[in-house]
């Protein structure tokens, strides 16, 4: 006969199927957001802002922060684990509406910002991952936001296999001679769709560079036999 399901079950249950919404809610509105972005940068000249002021206006964050601090207090009672994932979820939330928008953030937010997107990535994966996260540098050094996030999103739509246990991922960042260096790697897994929407992401991520930095940047993507290296240097001011 099957176990009787706990509250704190239900609401795990409950609030994991919440937060994957809201994470794909949140990350779409990011990706119009660059976009919008990316096209106004090339009219600067005729400071049309106006599609990036709309889309900032029909985010609503003060009630989402709101609806999420009554979730939270609520799980806490219940599931402190699951508190700790909305507030996660929150800080994500944050960052897009008080951070994004600025032209560079500190690497300490960012960094932040991407352990806050993995340990939400993790609670959809059947078992354990093995990550390691290599972090070298000051991090009040500035740079653009949402910069490294192109490589941590592909790794786990693409780079992780639900269904085994042997997943590995590492990412390496490390501040030296005047530039930032950032690498990820993970298993090659043939998942329907990959080398499209892997492929996608890194020349959108390639065209942003280019109106960043020009050429001074690298940008390389690495079939290593059975593994996944996505390495990028930029300089930092």
């Amino acid at each position: 006969m099957p176990d009787k399901m706990t509250l704190e079950a239900i609401i795990n249950f409950t609030v994991a199927g919440l937060l994957t919404y809201m994470l794909s809610f949140i990350f779409r509105m990011a990706l119009a957001y660059f976009e919008l972005k990316r096209q106004s940068e090339k009219i600067l000249v005729q400071k049309s802002q106006a599609e990036l002021n709309l889309l900032k206006s029909q985010v609503q964050p003060h009630f989402l922060f709101n609806t999420l601090n009554n979730i939270y207090y609520e799980a806490y009672r219940e599931a402190p684990r699951t508190a700790k994932l909305i507030e996660r979820l929150s800080d994500i939330m944050r960052y897009f509406v008080d951070e994004s928008p600025r032209d560079e953030v500190s690497l300490s937010t960012e960094i932040q910002f991407l352990e806050n997107y993995i340990a939400l990535e993790k609670i959809r994966m059947r078992h354990e991952i093995d990550l390691d996260f290599i972090k070298e540098g000051n991090t009040e050094i500035r740079i653009p936001p949402m910069l490294l996030m192109t490589f941590v999103e592909n790794i786990f739509k693409h780079g992780v296999d639900k269904s085994r246990s042997e997943n590995k991922i590492e990412l390496s960042l490390v501040q030296h001679d005047g530039y930032l260096h950032f690498q990820t790697k993970n298993r090659v897994y043939d998942l329907p769709g990959a080398a499209e929407h892997t492929g996608f992401g890194i020349k959108n991520l390639r065209k942003r560079l280019n109106l960043l930095y020009g050429d001074n940047f690298e940008l390389n993507i690495i079939n290593e036999g059975n593994y996944f290296i996505a390495f990028l240097k930029v300089p930092l001011v």
